[in-house]
């Protein structure tokens, strides 16, 4: 084997690594110290203590608000936590959850499961599928009407499938709404660091609800994160959060009952999600890099987002919003009236036709508007 030859370059290569091999190793060596046990011991069923202080703090830098890592309840990502919630709130049929529409799958599908009532609210694509608080208005007092007992509201920022990302007006338009009307908030922020556009920051509903001045007991929310979501993108990790505040203490022993039935969530997923509210800051050795990986794959995203968005606007009878966070867009597609009357021959819903020819046609699989509630 010939000998290897090494320039000026790679021997600092080399050095650095080095480096960050050592900061590794402490870093490692200080997540040992915070969960006090082997990782394949079993935790709390909330999640281990020190785990939940990282987190804790890491929302606290993000919000300028104290978080209380009592309300953190570490999980196996964002559907378990959902669930959990779904299954509080949910008593019978005349229970009912406000839900966006065009929505993720991952809520109604619960609300089935529960045997819920959906109550539907419409996103406005016209304004880049923001929320029309009239239409909330209108469609709870509908529901009450019919005798539906609407406990919660769900709202995904940046918006699944949409790609939306929510202004500040509209976010303390919805925290004032669900005080008001007494509904529980479900905040899904799994995609908080994708955002695409200079003009739009992510700003958690908690964050919003205390810069309202609202206390702990003026509104009750639930924010879930995800690891799987964002940058990172961990999907087979399993690890997620949810922050339970604005509950009195009766009503927080049972979410620590159902969390309880899980026994606890994967080690690894609670240590991941850790690390993604506690990234490296500017005094770590590690910055540098962090920075050049997460700023190369966010700037990835938003090229990709841009250009299926210029693609989709230049085909005939199709439009689509600008992507402004998560990794989604929702192009609107106006069948013509030959392709409707086919359908119905077929006795198919036109969008599920459409979907059926392009992937007859080109091989390319879509899925239709209506699995997301969108007609």
């Amino acid at each position: 084997m010939a000998p290897c030859a090494l320039t000026v370059d790679s021997l600092k290569v080399l050095a650095l690594a080095d480096h960050l091999g050592d900061a590794i190793a402490r870093r490692a060596q200080c997540i040992q110290n915070e969960i006090e046990t082997k990782p394949g011991s079993h935790p709390l069923d909330e999640g281990t203590e020190g785990l939940r202080d990282v987190i804790a703090a890491g929302i606290t830098s993000r919000d300028g608000f104290p978080c209380n890592a009592e309300d953190i309840f570490l999980t196996d990502g964002s559907a378990p936590p959902i669930h959990m919630m779904m299954h509080l709130l949910i008593r019978d049929e005349k229970d009912g959850i406000l839900c966006p529409i065009p929505s993720h799958s991952l809520y109604t599908s619960f609300m089935v499961l529960q045997g819920a009532t959906l109550v539907p609210y419409y996103l406005d694509e016209s304004r880049g599928w923001g929320v029309r608080m009239s239409d909330l208005k209108k469609q709870l007092d509908g529901a009450r009407s019919k005798g539906v007992n609407v406990r919660g509201l769900v709202v995904i920022n940046p918006g699944n499938p949409t790609g939306h990302v929510l202004v500040e007006e509209n976010q303390r338009g919805i925290v004032e709404f669900c005080r008001k009307e007494g509904l529980v908030l479900l905040a899904d922020e799994v995609y908080q660091e994708n955002i695409y556009i200079a003009d739009r920051k992510f700003k958690s509903f908690k964050k919003i609800a205390r810069s309202m001045e609202f206390g702990e007991g003026d509104i009750s929310l639930v924010s879930f994160h995800s690891v799987s979501n964002g940058y990172y993108g961990e999907c087979g990790r399993r690890g997620g959060y949810m922050e339970v505040t604005g509950f009195n203490s009766e009503v927080k022993k049972q979410v620590y009952k159902v969390a309880s039935l899980s026994s606890c969530s994967n080690i690894s997923g609670q240590i991941l999600m850790s690390l993604v509210m506690n990234p490296p800051t500017v005094e770590d050795e590690s910055y540098t890099s962090y920075q050049a990986e997460r700023n190369g794959i966010l700037l990835t995203f938003s090229r990709c987002a841009e250009a299926m968005v210029c693609a989709l606007n230049r085909l005939e009878g199709v439009t689509c919003c600008k992507a402004e966070g998560a990794i989604f867009v929702f192009p609107s597609v106006r069948l013509p009236k030959k392709a409707i009357a086919a359908a119905e021959e077929q006795n198919t819903e036109p969008d599920v036709f459409y979907a059926l020819r392009l992937l007859e046609n080109t091989g390319i699989v879509v899925v239709p508007g209506s699995v997301f509630g969108q007609l």
